[in-house]
């Protein structure tokens, strides 16, 4: 056994999957996940924190989602970034306002990010991952000493870049921390992007698909926000089935 081997037992590993499809290749209970939809649900969802919603609940399907709203609950849904009929708000950002969400519970469907949350709740811990959090997303990781996985919530089960990004820039500041290592193909690549892209990052994101799909739809005014770094210390980490602020070590 190497020595390199053997210093490596006592570390904690970063692994990046780059799609829920191939999640259960990467699956490890004892690991800390990290979720990312950049564009838009855990930027969106971080906002809701920031705006003072009490807590949400991740939902898969839009039925779902709808029986939640017949039973008089707010309610966030949209597939293919266009809200559904019947929900309350879409998954913009800047649809949850503190006049909107402040202390009340909402429901939330997307296309890709929620299911992913879902995917991952049998680990250790399942936290919510934006730019908009991501040093004390870091910090925390460290302070916690385990495995990482981050779990790219892609884009219906395929590649995408903008989370892939994110991994990059998370996994970077995590293995700066000497406790830290990767042998994983995917966290190397997605450091590799992140490197290539981080000098003019909005101007790398203009080629990403889904940056597109929202143009398409009017609902690009969200690339700068959801690219911004450090907006807040608060941590959505999910608990019993429902998104709640992670106490650590700050609560607002």
């Amino acid at each position: 056994m190497s020595l390199q081997f053997e210093l490596m037992q006592h570390k904690n590993k970063i692994e990046v999957c780059f799609t829920p499809a191939v999640f259960p290749e990467f699956e490890n209970p004892e690991a800390i996940v990290v979720i990312v939809d950049i564009l838009r649900a855990t930027s969106a969802i971080c906002t809701a924190f920031m705006s003072g919603v009490e807590r949400i609940i991740p939902v898969g399907t839009l039925e779902e989602a709808e029986a939640y709203k017949n039973k008089g609950y707010l309610v966030a849904a949209e597939r293919d970034g266009i809200v559904r009929d019947f929900a309350d708000f879409g998954n913009s950002p800047y649809n949850f306002t503190r006049e909107r969400i402040e202390g009340k519970e909402i429901v939330y469907s997307t296309t890709n990010g929620t299911n992913c949350i879902m995917l991952a709740r049998n680990h250790h811990k399942v936290l919510i991952g934006a730019y908009l959090n991501i040093t004390e997303i870091a910090g925390y990781v460290i302070s916690q000493q385990r495995d990482l996985l981050i779990l790219c919530a892609g884009w219906k089960n395929k590649f995408n870049l903008e989370d892939t990004l994110f991994a990059g820039a998370l996994s970077e500041m995590v293995l700066k921390n000497e406790a830290f290592y990767t042998i994983c193909d995917s966290t190397l690549a997605s450091v590799d992007l992140w490197n290539l892209a981080k000098t003019n990052l909005l101007k790398y994101i203009d080629k990403v698909a889904q940056r597109h799909r929202l143009k398409k739809n009017k609902l690009d005014d969200v690339i700068e926000y959801c690219h911004t770094f450090d907006l807040t210390k608060i941590i959505p980490v999910l608990k019993d089935n429902y998104l709640v602020r992670l106490n650590y070590p700050y609560n607002n």
